[in-house]
């Protein structure tokens, strides 16, 4: 029974997203993975289980649930881990001051705004911190998914926009990877534990010599070997961090961004990131979507992410349009490259799921920020692709 469940539970994950986003042509405000986080949450229990309650709790009953987590995390680990390969410091590196300037200002600045958004939260009722949570754990968390840049998304867009090797791309790939590995440095001190510092030291202090026979093993084996072996790792390393009392997704992290994006095959890591995303992902957006909560009462979590939202973008386009005019950019640089950067969906639906897991955010602001994510990812397309095809005309007869 149990396995019937969770084949009709499979059957649905992949073929309703698929369906609405190819019948209804969605890829222009839309793409797939869009559609596919926008099904998750009409297939949870705020609507889906509000609708048919019987239905639901037949086809999602906890064994499937269960079994459908355990796809979702090893799918999110490995996304993270490819993300964590491609952070390219070294081109970071080579334009450190414009990079620096823009990937603070463009995080900083978001954060901000989101952080004075969670503090209205708090203000406004009850309902939106997680039990565990003290409020600077709730403000920072809340703050830095505003501020998120979700840099495989923004890969998948610019492809779209015919953008990512040109020089517009790759200087937005440059900030986003900067500001990519500041996400999961505030996530570390977020998930700090105070009763559990010492084993979270430990755990950073024997990470470094480990990683560094790592790297050694890498440059000694093949290619070949190197994705068996780099899979290993991980599972290793999600499961160190994570027994330390810092998320696995933390550990995966770390476990790619330690070794070198040259040691593997661009095209295959493309096609495996590509893979994951059709294989295995899917069934992540689903178990998302199956934490929604309307608790707070529906109009108030649209409310929140409607506030959220404005926080996010505001923030971003501000940032960006104040390093604009520090380092001189040509008129309109700050304003595509904020709608650009302002891209969420994955890694900051990764970020708030791991939130909740450490029950720092309550299942109404996962929610609202879920919300969130996707209005911000689905306005990117609509808003730049007009002003890049404005930039690319043809100049005026004289």
């Amino acid at each position: 029974m149990t396995a019937d469940a969770f084949l009709i539970a499979m059957t649905i994950i992949f073929s309703v997203p698929f369906l609405i986003w190819r019948l209804a042509r969605t890829d222009y405000y839309a793409p797939l993975v869009v559609v596919q986080i926008i099904t998750g949450i009409l297939l949870g229990p705020g609507i889906l289980g509000a609708i048919f309650p019987s239905y639901y709790h037949t086809v999602f009953n906890p064994p499937v649930i269960q079994a459908l987590n355990g796809v979702a995390w090893w799918g999110v680990m490995v996304f993270v881990w490819i993300a964590g390969i491609e952070l390219d410091l070294k081109a970071v590196w080579v334009e450190r001051r414009e990079c620096g300037t823009t990937a603070g200002l463009a995080l900083c600045v978001p954060l901000l705004f989101g952080c004075a958004a969670a503090m209205g939260l708090l203000a406004w009722r009850d309902g939106w911190m997680g039990a565990a949570a003290t409020p600077w754990q709730f403000v920072l968390g809340v703050g830095m998914s505003c501020a998120v840049t979700a840099l495989p998304i923004l890969i998948l867009l610019m492809e779209k926009l015919g953008i990512l090797r040109e020089p517009l791309g790759q200087r937005v790939l440059r900030y986003a990877s900067l500001d990519d590995l500041a996400i999961w440095a505030v996530l570390a001190l977020i998930l700090l534990d105070w009763q559990r510092v010492g084993t979270q030291a430990a755990f950073l202090l024997l990470f470094a010599p480990v990683a560094w026979g790592i790297r050694r093993l890498m440059q000694w084996m093949p290619e070949s070997d190197r994705w068996y072996v780099g899979l290993i790792w991980l599972a290793g390393c999600g499961y160190a961090a994570d027994r330390s009392g810092l998320h696995y997704m933390v550990g995966a992290f770390l476990a790619g961004a330690v070794l070198d994006r040259q040691w593997f095959n661009q095209d295959r890591m493309d096609l495996l990131r590509r893979h994951v995303l059709l294989v295995i992902m899917p069934v992540f957006f689903l178990s998302t979507g199956l934490r929604t909560n309307w608790n707070v009462g529906g109009a108030s979590v649209f409310i929140a992410a409607l506030v959220l939202l404005l926080a996010s973008v505001g923030g971003k386009l501000a940032g960006v349009h104040i390093a604009g005019r520090i380092l001189g950019w040509a008129k309109g640089d700050g304003w595509t490259i904020g709608w650009l950067l302002q891209t969420k969906a994955l890694i900051m639906i990764i970020f708030v799921n791991i939130l909740l897991d450490r029950n720092l955010i309550s299942g109404a602001t996962f929610t609202a920020l879920l919300l969130m994510a996707v209005a911000s990812t689905m306005l990117t397309v609509p808003i730049v692709s007009p002003r890049l095809a404005w930039a690319k005309r043809p100049p005026p007869y004289s």
